[in-house]
């Protein structure tokens, strides 16, 4: 039997926030650790910092100033993919293989704008598209498989997933459509949220709080934003998940806090 330990950060660029990455590599210590919204170019990932605690496999999809995903492990890739999403050229997937099996994916889902309309708002637009693609090559992977989704998908599904369905029903990250078009993607390959099996409906569960509240740990007005999904092939085994929120108020932090799960093989 073997553990793994995986967590899961949007860091709102990694070179700005290495102290609190290191801080989190110190006092949790992940076997891997996917990383979105890195914002750096591949040639200027600090990869030295991650090799120091024994991440010293990586799987880096970057680009100047946005987006950006990367998977750092101790466990030795075996194979490393890059989609295309809508043929954009952005930097907002890797795929990652193990001796196990197991292929894990590291998203980051476009956020949408502000507008939640597609006739006003390309973001928005661009964001559906990309949900549509994610249905279709859920689709296609195998039942058998042993997927894990992992990222920022930049959508709150249920009404315990944000702090007032009802004030941000309208909000991109929680309209009907959003919410309608990642169940979509779920169902494709009737994928296991791992979250929400350790945390179920309706109690609240949040993994990304505003800059814009002057005390985001009173005011508390929370939206779940990041997912861990599995294959039903892998649900057994996971052991436990935690939103890690004591990071959204570490040093400099970013508006995401980690979301970390214990897994057993």
């Amino acid at each position: 039997m073997s553990k793994i330990r995986l967590i899961t950060w949007n860091i709102n660029s990694v070179r700005a926030r290495i102290h609190i990455v290191e801080q989190l590599l110190s006092e949790y210590n992940p076997d891997i650790l996917c990383l979105q919204e890195t914002k750096v170019q591949d040639h200027m990932f600090p990869a030295d910092v991650f090799d120091k605690y024994g991440l010293n496999h990586h799987a880096i999809a970057g680009q100047k100033s946005y987006h950006g995903v990367a998977t750092l492990s101790r466990i030795p890739i075996t194979r490393q993919e890059r989609i295309n999403w809508c043929e954009k050229g952005d930097a907002r997937h890797v795929e990652t293989e193990f001796d196990n099996g197991i292929k894990l994916h590291n998203f980051y889902v476009p956020a949408g704008g502000d507008t939640p309309d597609v006739a006003l708002n390309d973001k928005f637009a661009h964001k559906l598209d990309f949900l549509a693609e994610m249905t279709d090559w859920s689709h296609e992977l195998p039942e058998d498989g042993k997927h894990i989704i992992v990222g920022d998908l930049n959508i709150a599904p249920y009404e315990s997933d944000v702090w007032s369905h009802k004030q941000l029903i309208k909000v991109v990250s929680h309209t009907p459509v959003e919410c309608e078009a990642l169940l979509s993607v779920q169902e494709a390959h009737d994928w296991f949220d791992v979250m929400r099996h350790f945390v179920p409906e309706p109690e609240r569960l949040y993994s990304w709080w505003s800059y814009r509240a002057r005390d985001w740990r009173a005011s508390d007005k929370g939206r779940r934003l990041d997912h861990v999904w599995c294959s039903q092939t892998l649900k057994d085994t996971m052991k436990s998940m935690s939103v890690l929120e004591d990071a959204r108020g570490w040093e400099k932090p970013s508006d995401h806090a980690p979301v970390m799960v214990d897994i057993e093989l």
